[in-house]
């Protein structure tokens, strides 16, 4: 199923990665969205309550709590994760681990160098994204199978 995410919300999802970033700290977002006739149409970009170095991030269970509301009030699914690192992008043992989100096919996305390089029209050609399988594993998405999993529309 293939995710499609307005540049509206990477353009908000990149304010909030590089305002973290620009302070020298990752920051988690979480794409926001509903089901529609054979694909995903993210509606919104949520920055959750988190706790954040320059080598991590975590949402408290506070951030969650809320988050599950919003979910249930709004229809929401989540599915996809954006995070920063301050580097170069790939997801990490902590990233397998700690993701907010466990369903087949979710995405992961990692944006390099806090995305504080990155612009809206180099979003996929900068981010490495990721999609956890039926195994629960998270296994990168080439360029030429990108389009077939999320779509900058």
């Amino acid at each position: 199923m293939v995710v499609l995410c307005p540049s509206g919300v990477v353009t908000v999802t990149l304010d909030e990665i590089r305002s973290a970033g620009r302070r020298g700290r990752e920051c988690g977002v979480l794409w926001l969205g509903r089901r529609n006739a054979g694909c995903v149409r993210i509606v919104e970009a949520y920055r959750p309550a988190q706790n954040a170095s320059g080598r991590m991030f975590e949402f408290p269970r506070s951030s969650m709590a809320a988050l599950e509301k919003k979910l249930i009030q709004e229809r929401y699914m989540i599915p996809a994760q954006v995070h920063s690192h301050p580097g170069r992008a790939f997801h990490s043992l902590a990233d397998d681990h700690g993701a907010v989100i466990r369903h087949g096919g979710a995405l992961s996305l990692v944006v390099p160098d806090f995305g504080l390089r990155t612009s809206v029209d180099r979003f996929l050609a900068d981010a490495k994204v990721y999609r956890l399988t039926a195994e629960n594993r998270w296994i990168e998405v080439g360029a030429m199978e990108l389009d077939k999993c999320l779509r900058v529309v």
